[in-house]
């Protein structure tokens, strides 16, 4: 069992000393995380890595309790998808240049040329298919929101690295094609 496991395990049983111990900890990794997927996105943009690492931040923080290390990333990765779809609804808006015409995303697996429209289409393709396959969306979720990689997503969801392999080849080209559809 790690140290963040460790503290996970006693700031969820109510110590106050885990709790602040674990933050800096928690923090880093996202941070550092946050900018890996940052740097995929084009230059300009209005959200960095910090902002979004203490937008996280703030989601995860209260009255949570997480099981173990995994289950605080997956939590982690949920909360920065939910930033990341909220920005890009909001960059939608006619004010904010949500006239623009939308682009096909044909690589689920880079950020980086996505419009907002493009996000959002994959957000809604991707609540269809956790209702599928609840398990595969979180593999993307992990892999696309959060930048981990398929061996890091594989820890996280305690999946093998060919398991998580193939789901993530099923689940690009299920939400390729949903997100054809009209």
């Amino acid at each position: 069992m790690t140290d963040v496991s460790k503290l996970i395990d006693a700031a969820s049983s109510g110590d106050p000393q885990a709790a602040s111990e674990l933050l800096p900890l928690v923090y880093d990794e996202l941070r550092r995380l946050a900018a890996a997927r940052m740097a995929q996105e084009k230059p300009g943009q209005t959200l960095d890595a910090t902002a979004l690492v203490h937008e996280a931040y703030l989601k995860l923080v209260g009255d949570r309790a997480f099981n173990d290390r995994q289950h605080f990333f997956r939590v982690a990765a949920e909360a920065m998808r939910q930033i990341l779809v909220d920005r890009a609804k909001r960059q939608r808006r006619l004010k904010h240049g949500g006239d623009r015409d939308q682009v096909a995303l044909f690589d689920a697996a880079s950020i980086a040329d996505s419009q907002p429209d493009d996000l959002l289409a994959l957000n809604e393709a991707l609540e269809r298919f956790a209702v599928v396959d609840p398990l595969k969306a979180e593999l993307v979720k992990l892999r696309y929101f959060v930048g981990l990689s398929e061996i890091q997503a594989a820890d996280a969801l305690k999946i093998s690295r060919a398991t998580a392999s193939r789901y993530w080849t099923f689940a690009r080209a299920w939400l390729i094609r949903a997100m054809d559809e009209p």
